[in-house]
């Protein structure tokens, strides 16, 4: 057997293995992302390095805080194409906004500490969230299909009432408004990084602890009570958590809607096992890999900083109506 054809075996198999491994593949994007946006275009090293750096790692904490929290809710719902934007809680941080802006003023809103603000809006979702699950999961009744329900109810009651009171304020004001609700990834809330990296590594604690009940859960409410698993705490526990990631996410760059979905089809793509050990780690590498890699091409290579929002939104809504037509398909057939 000669050299050439050996090589082409050799390669093969090298891919393979490592096509087989989605974890270690994700890594390396990521790696590569980061020394790119790092480094792209650097003028001033004492000026540029801290500043990337920051950014860079408030890119990690909202695609940890992103794609934990889809997933969390999926597996939450057992549905693949549903996030957590369903309960409401992108437009209730709109409507958040909007009442401070019209209740305090212009000044005293953007003078406002932006630690109290933030933890102000945390508490006011996670509130929220904790009386719609008290009210819809009762002891004798845990009816999960009610609660995305009301969650799609009060989403469309909050954004009804951010329009009205946008329309009570002045053009400035409203402006202001409108920036609030658009995410904006190069506009990252640089104040809140170290709270933001607490808040992320003790959900990433909790979660990680709770990943074997997390795949039992899985298998539906039924089965996940019979193997002894508290079904209704961990629901708890795990919408608090998963309104705890989206408040901070959308506090550092703004409400995304299909973002989260779309790291999820793609993790759920590529992801070999159910397994959430696997998966958790995975949907956080894809999603902190499709930030970093896309900021960094978009704002160094193409000198277009707004764009990457947009593109994101525009794929994510794709994927979206994809797992709709792909479901509908399954259910036919």
């Amino acid at each position: 057997m000669t050299n050439q054809d050996i090589t082409p075996n050799f390669l093969s198999l090298w891919l393979a293995r490592l096509t087989a491994r989605p974890i270690l593949i994700a890594s390396l994007v990521l790696l590569i992302g980061c020394v790119l946006y790092l480094t792209l275009n650097v003028t001033s090293w004492d000026f540029a390095l801290p500043l990337r750096t920051r950014k860079l790692v408030a890119f990690l904490v909202v695609g940890y805080a992103v794609g934990v929290s889809t997933m969390l809710f999926q597996t939450l719902t057992h549905n693949p194409i549903l996030t957590p934007s369903l309960l409401g809680f992108d437009a209730l941080y709109v409507l958040i906004q909007s009442l401070m802006l019209f209740f305090l003023g212009m000044v005293s809103y953007v003078t406002m500490p932006s630690v109290g603000k933030f933890a102000f809006e945390v508490a006011v979702m996670m509130v929220m969230s904790v009386l719609m699950f008290r009210f819809l999961f009762t002891k004798h009744n845990q009816d999960l299909t009610r609660l995305i329900l009301v969650g799609v109810i009060f989403g469309i009651l909050f954004r009804s009432l951010s329009y009205m009171v946008a329309r009570m304020i002045n053009p400035d004001e409203f402006v202001t408004v409108q920036a609030q609700s658009y995410a904006s990834f190069t506009a990252v809330n640089i104040n809140l990084l170290m709270v933001a990296v607490v808040l992320s590594v003790a959900t990433f604690i909790y979660v990680w602890r709770q990943r074997f009940a997390l795949d039992v859960l899985l298998l539906g409410r039924n089965c996940a009570i019979s193997l002894g698993v508290p079904y209704r705490q961990l629901s708890l526990g795990i919408l608090i958590t998963i309104a705890l990631l989206v408040s901070m996410a959308t506090a550092l760059v703004g409400p995304v809607t299909f973002f989260g979905l779309l790291v999820c089809a793609l993790t759920n793509r590529f992801c070999t096992k159910m397994a959430h050990g696997e998966r958790l780690i995975l949907v956080t590498l894809i999603a902190s890999s499709t930030l970093i890699v896309g900021q960094a091409v978009f704002e160094h290579l193409f000198k277009m900083a707004g764009v990457l929002e947009v593109v994101i939104e525009l794929f994510g809504g794709v994927a979206f109506l994809l797992l709709i037509f792909t479901q509908y398909k399954t259910k036919r057939q």
